[in-house]
Protein backbone atom coordinates (compact mmCIF):
# COMPACT_ATOMS: atom_id res chain seq x y z
CA UNK A 1 0.00 0.00 0.00
CA UNK A 2 2.39 2.53 1.26
CA UNK A 3 4.77 2.00 -2.01
CA UNK A 4 1.37 2.41 -4.07
CA UNK A 5 1.21 5.71 -2.17
CA UNK A 6 4.41 6.52 -3.10
CA UNK A 7 4.64 5.89 -7.39
CA UNK A 8 0.79 8.19 -6.58
CA UNK A 9 2.62 11.07 -5.00
CA UNK A 10 5.46 10.63 -7.57
CA UNK A 11 3.11 10.80 -10.03
CA UNK A 12 0.96 13.50 -9.44
CA UNK A 13 4.48 15.93 -8.60
CA UNK A 14 5.70 15.08 -11.99
CA UNK A 15 2.55 15.80 -13.32
CA UNK A 16 2.60 18.70 -11.38
CA UNK A 17 5.74 19.79 -12.47
CA UNK A 18 5.56 19.06 -16.37
CA UNK A 19 2.45 21.28 -16.08
CA UNK A 20 3.99 24.19 -14.63
CA UNK A 21 6.58 24.17 -16.95
CA UNK A 22 4.34 24.04 -19.41
CA UNK A 23 2.85 27.15 -18.46
CA UNK A 24 6.05 29.23 -18.00
CA UNK A 25 7.08 28.34 -21.21
CA UNK A 26 4.22 27.73 -23.73
CA UNK A 27 4.00 31.10 -26.38
CA UNK A 28 0.86 31.64 -27.70
CA UNK A 29 -0.02 31.67 -31.35
CA UNK A 30 -0.29 35.49 -32.45
CA UNK A 31 -3.37 36.59 -33.64
CA UNK A 32 -5.14 36.49 -36.47
CA UNK A 33 -6.22 40.05 -36.00
CA UNK A 34 -2.60 41.68 -35.08
CA UNK A 35 -2.12 44.81 -36.07
CA UNK A 36 -5.80 45.59 -36.08
CA UNK A 37 -6.73 48.83 -34.64
CA UNK A 38 -10.20 50.24 -34.22
CA UNK A 39 -10.57 53.98 -34.20
CA UNK A 40 -13.33 56.27 -34.32
CA UNK A 41 -13.27 60.40 -34.75
CA UNK A 42 -15.26 62.50 -33.00
CA UNK A 43 -14.87 65.98 -34.68
CA UNK A 44 -16.03 69.45 -33.33
CA UNK A 45 -17.16 72.43 -35.55
CA UNK A 46 -13.55 74.39 -36.06
CA UNK A 47 -10.97 73.98 -38.11
CA UNK A 48 -7.20 73.15 -37.04
CA UNK A 49 -8.39 71.17 -34.11
CA UNK A 50 -5.76 69.66 -31.84
CA UNK A 51 -6.02 65.87 -31.71
CA UNK A 52 -6.81 64.07 -28.54
CA UNK A 53 -6.05 60.62 -28.87
CA UNK A 54 -7.64 58.03 -26.10
CA UNK A 55 -6.75 54.67 -25.28
CA UNK A 56 -8.28 52.55 -22.34
CA UNK A 57 -6.49 50.40 -19.74
CA UNK A 58 -6.55 46.60 -19.42
CA UNK A 59 -9.99 45.66 -19.98
CA UNK A 60 -9.80 45.88 -23.30
CA UNK A 61 -12.28 47.58 -25.41
CA UNK A 62 -12.86 51.22 -26.90
CA UNK A 63 -13.25 53.45 -23.94
CA UNK A 64 -13.86 56.43 -25.30
CA UNK A 65 -16.59 55.32 -27.47
CA UNK A 66 -18.58 54.66 -24.41
CA UNK A 67 -21.50 56.34 -22.82
CA UNK A 68 -19.03 56.70 -19.56
CA UNK A 69 -16.81 59.07 -21.37
CA UNK A 70 -18.91 61.15 -23.23
CA UNK A 71 -19.14 64.01 -21.40
CA UNK A 72 -15.91 64.29 -20.97
CA UNK A 73 -15.60 63.61 -25.40
CA UNK A 74 -18.26 65.85 -25.99
CA UNK A 75 -16.28 68.87 -23.62
CA UNK A 76 -13.26 68.29 -25.92
CA UNK A 77 -15.26 68.54 -28.44
CA UNK A 78 -16.89 71.97 -27.57
CA UNK A 79 -13.32 73.43 -26.64
CA UNK A 80 -12.37 72.59 -29.65
CA UNK A 81 -10.28 69.52 -29.61
CA UNK A 82 -11.03 66.38 -31.92
CA UNK A 83 -10.96 62.84 -29.89
CA UNK A 84 -9.87 59.59 -31.45
CA UNK A 85 -11.06 57.06 -29.81
CA UNK A 86 -8.57 53.92 -29.68
CA UNK A 87 -9.41 50.62 -29.16
CA UNK A 88 -6.34 47.96 -29.78
CA UNK A 89 -7.89 44.51 -28.21
CA UNK A 90 -11.42 42.94 -27.41
CA UNK A 91 -12.96 45.39 -29.42
CA UNK A 92 -14.68 45.64 -32.97
CA UNK A 93 -12.12 43.27 -35.41
CA UNK A 94 -9.44 43.74 -32.66
CA UNK A 95 -7.27 40.52 -31.09
CA UNK A 96 -8.80 39.43 -27.64
CA UNK A 97 -6.01 39.74 -25.77
CA UNK A 98 -3.39 42.74 -24.69
CA UNK A 99 -1.24 40.14 -26.09
CA UNK A 100 2.18 41.95 -28.81
CA UNK A 101 -0.16 44.68 -29.34
CA UNK A 102 2.02 46.47 -32.59
CA UNK A 103 3.14 49.86 -31.52
CA UNK A 104 3.76 50.68 -35.23
CA UNK A 105 0.15 49.99 -36.41
CA UNK A 106 -1.41 51.97 -33.34
CA UNK A 107 0.93 54.63 -34.97
CA UNK A 108 -0.33 54.71 -38.46
CA UNK A 109 -3.58 54.47 -37.70
CA UNK A 110 -2.93 57.59 -35.78
CA UNK A 111 -1.34 58.90 -38.27
CA UNK A 112 -3.66 58.39 -41.06
CA UNK A 113 -6.48 60.10 -38.83
CA UNK A 114 -4.14 63.04 -38.41
CA UNK A 115 -4.56 63.83 -42.41
CA UNK A 116 -8.05 65.54 -41.95
CA UNK A 117 -8.05 68.86 -43.26
CA UNK A 118 -9.58 70.06 -40.01
CA UNK A 119 -7.02 68.81 -37.66
CA UNK A 120 -3.78 69.95 -36.60
CA UNK A 121 -1.54 67.34 -37.02
CA UNK A 122 1.24 69.30 -35.32
CA UNK A 123 -0.44 69.20 -32.01
CA UNK A 124 -1.33 65.12 -31.12
CA UNK A 125 -1.62 64.25 -27.97
CA UNK A 126 -2.15 60.64 -26.22
CA UNK A 127 -4.00 60.17 -23.36
CA UNK A 128 -3.93 56.87 -21.64
CA UNK A 129 -4.74 55.53 -17.94
CA UNK A 130 -3.39 52.25 -16.65
CA UNK A 131 -2.08 50.30 -19.24
CA UNK A 132 -3.72 52.44 -21.70
CA UNK A 133 -0.77 55.19 -19.92
CA UNK A 134 2.05 52.26 -20.22
CA UNK A 135 1.12 52.55 -24.14
CA UNK A 136 1.00 55.75 -24.49
CA UNK A 137 4.30 56.33 -22.97
CA UNK A 138 5.74 53.55 -25.32
CA UNK A 139 4.29 55.08 -28.71
CA UNK A 140 5.29 58.94 -27.52
CA UNK A 141 9.08 57.48 -26.80
CA UNK A 142 9.07 56.21 -29.91
CA UNK A 143 7.36 58.31 -32.43
CA UNK A 144 8.45 61.98 -32.89
CA UNK A 145 5.22 62.64 -34.43
CA UNK A 146 2.75 62.62 -31.02
CA UNK A 147 3.38 66.12 -29.46
CA UNK A 148 2.35 65.57 -25.85
CA UNK A 149 0.95 62.89 -23.19
CA UNK A 150 -0.92 62.84 -20.31
CA UNK A 151 -1.48 59.53 -18.63
CA UNK A 152 -2.90 58.35 -15.12
CA UNK A 153 -2.30 55.31 -13.01
CA UNK A 154 0.29 54.49 -14.83
CA UNK A 155 3.51 52.87 -14.97
CA UNK A 156 7.06 53.55 -16.08
CA UNK A 157 7.67 50.00 -17.34
CA UNK A 158 6.35 47.59 -19.58
CA UNK A 159 4.59 44.44 -18.30
CA UNK A 160 3.85 41.66 -19.47
CA UNK A 161 1.02 40.43 -21.62
CA UNK A 162 -2.34 39.83 -20.42
CA UNK A 163 -2.76 36.04 -20.86
CA UNK A 164 -2.82 33.10 -18.96
CA UNK A 165 1.33 32.09 -19.64
CA UNK A 166 2.03 35.79 -19.26
CA UNK A 167 5.61 34.78 -20.78
CA UNK A 168 5.41 37.28 -24.29
CA UNK A 169 5.37 41.11 -24.37
CA UNK A 170 2.61 43.33 -24.07
CA UNK A 171 3.82 45.71 -27.13
CA UNK A 172 5.85 44.95 -30.00
CA UNK A 173 8.12 47.88 -32.33
CA UNK A 174 9.56 46.77 -35.87
CA UNK A 175 8.08 43.26 -35.71
CA UNK A 176 10.01 42.98 -32.16
CA UNK A 177 8.76 42.74 -28.18
CA UNK A 178 9.18 45.39 -26.36
CA UNK A 179 11.06 44.38 -23.21
CA UNK A 180 9.34 43.93 -20.06
CA UNK A 181 9.01 43.15 -16.44
CA UNK A 182 8.79 38.67 -16.37
CA UNK A 183 6.06 37.54 -14.02
CA UNK A 184 7.70 35.73 -11.31
CA UNK A 185 6.34 32.18 -9.94
CA UNK A 186 5.24 33.61 -6.54
CA UNK A 187 3.04 36.27 -7.90
CA UNK A 188 0.30 33.03 -8.92
CA UNK A 189 -0.94 33.05 -5.44
CA UNK A 190 -1.74 36.71 -5.23
CA UNK A 191 -2.85 37.05 -8.70
CA UNK A 192 -5.07 34.31 -8.46
CA UNK A 193 -6.76 36.00 -5.27
CA UNK A 194 -6.93 39.08 -7.54
CA UNK A 195 -4.24 41.35 -5.37
CA UNK A 196 -3.18 42.93 -8.55
CA UNK A 197 -1.32 45.38 -6.34
CA UNK A 198 0.49 42.54 -4.19
CA UNK A 199 1.33 40.88 -7.66
CA UNK A 200 2.49 43.65 -9.38
CA UNK A 201 4.94 45.09 -6.46
CA UNK A 202 6.44 41.30 -6.86
CA UNK A 203 7.05 41.75 -10.62
CA UNK A 204 8.90 44.86 -9.47
CA UNK A 205 11.29 43.65 -7.35
CA UNK A 206 13.68 42.16 -9.93
CA UNK A 207 15.66 45.62 -10.45
CA UNK A 208 17.61 43.90 -13.34
CA UNK A 209 14.35 43.03 -15.65
CA UNK A 210 13.11 46.48 -14.45
CA UNK A 211 16.11 48.69 -15.61
CA UNK A 212 15.74 46.91 -18.68
CA UNK A 213 11.83 47.26 -19.52
CA UNK A 214 11.95 50.95 -17.95
CA UNK A 215 10.28 53.42 -20.75
CA UNK A 216 12.63 55.74 -22.21
CA UNK A 217 10.92 58.89 -21.22
CA UNK A 218 13.03 61.77 -21.75
CA UNK A 219 12.45 60.69 -25.67
CA UNK A 220 9.13 62.17 -25.77
CA UNK A 221 8.57 65.04 -28.21
CA UNK A 222 6.27 67.38 -25.68
CA UNK A 223 4.46 68.24 -22.36
CA UNK A 224 3.75 65.49 -19.98
CA UNK A 225 1.23 65.31 -17.25
CA UNK A 226 0.84 62.63 -14.72
CA UNK A 227 -1.90 61.95 -12.73
CA UNK A 228 -2.44 59.18 -9.71
CA UNK A 229 -4.33 58.04 -6.99
CA UNK A 230 -2.64 58.17 -3.72
CA UNK A 231 -4.75 55.35 -2.13
CA UNK A 232 -4.63 52.76 -5.98
CA UNK A 233 -5.27 49.51 -5.26
CA UNK A 234 -4.09 47.82 -8.81
CA UNK A 235 -0.43 48.49 -8.97
CA UNK A 236 2.20 50.85 -7.37
CA UNK A 237 1.31 54.20 -9.39
CA UNK A 238 2.19 56.85 -7.37
CA UNK A 239 5.61 55.54 -6.63
CA UNK A 240 6.26 54.32 -10.52
CA UNK A 241 4.82 58.38 -11.44
CA UNK A 242 7.81 59.37 -9.15
CA UNK A 243 10.14 57.09 -11.15
CA UNK A 244 8.92 58.51 -14.28
CA UNK A 245 9.80 61.98 -12.90
CA UNK A 246 13.23 60.94 -11.72
CA UNK A 247 14.59 59.58 -15.00
CA UNK A 248 12.81 62.71 -16.98
CA UNK A 249 15.17 65.18 -14.39
CA UNK A 250 18.15 62.62 -14.74
CA UNK A 251 18.04 63.08 -18.09
CA UNK A 252 17.27 66.92 -18.01
CA UNK A 253 14.27 66.35 -20.23
CA UNK A 254 13.67 69.95 -21.66
CA UNK A 255 9.61 70.04 -22.08
CA UNK A 256 7.48 70.41 -19.31
CA UNK A 257 6.19 67.73 -16.86
CA UNK A 258 4.20 67.70 -14.06
CA UNK A 259 3.01 64.70 -11.74
CA UNK A 260 0.27 65.42 -9.23
CA UNK A 261 -1.14 62.47 -6.79
CA UNK A 262 -4.47 62.93 -6.19
CA UNK A 263 -6.83 62.00 -3.04
CA UNK A 264 -8.49 58.38 -4.06
CA UNK A 265 -7.41 55.38 -6.35
CA UNK A 266 -6.88 53.80 -9.03
CA UNK A 267 -9.83 55.96 -11.60
CA UNK A 268 -8.69 59.61 -9.12
CA UNK A 269 -7.22 60.83 -12.93
CA UNK A 270 -10.83 60.53 -14.50
CA UNK A 271 -12.31 62.19 -11.33
CA UNK A 272 -9.91 65.10 -11.44
CA UNK A 273 -10.40 65.83 -15.50
CA UNK A 274 -10.34 69.60 -14.71
CA UNK A 275 -6.45 68.97 -15.04
CA UNK A 276 -6.11 68.04 -18.44
CA UNK A 277 -8.17 70.47 -19.49
CA UNK A 278 -5.92 72.52 -17.74
CA UNK A 279 -3.03 70.79 -19.36
CA UNK A 280 -4.26 71.14 -22.65
CA UNK A 281 -5.14 74.56 -22.51
CA UNK A 282 -1.38 75.68 -21.39
CA UNK A 283 0.28 73.73 -23.70
CA UNK A 284 -2.28 73.20 -26.98
CA UNK A 285 -4.61 76.18 -26.83
CA UNK A 286 -6.90 76.51 -29.70
CA UNK A 287 -6.04 79.18 -32.03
Amino acid sequence: MRRKIKIIVIVFISFLTFGLIYVFTYVPKLSKQHGVVEAKLYLGNSDKQPLFVGFGGGGGGNDWVRNYLKGKRDSLNQKGYAVLAIGYFRSIGTQKSLDRISLDAIRDTILSVAQNPQIDESKIILFGGSRGGELALNLASRYKEFNGVIVGSTSNVSFPAITWSANTASWTYKNKEVAYVPAPFKMILPALKGDLYTAHSMMLEDEVAVEKAEIQVENINGPILILSGKDDDQWPAPQMSDKIVTRLKENNFSHYYSHIQLDGGHAAPLEHFNLVFDFLEQHFKIE
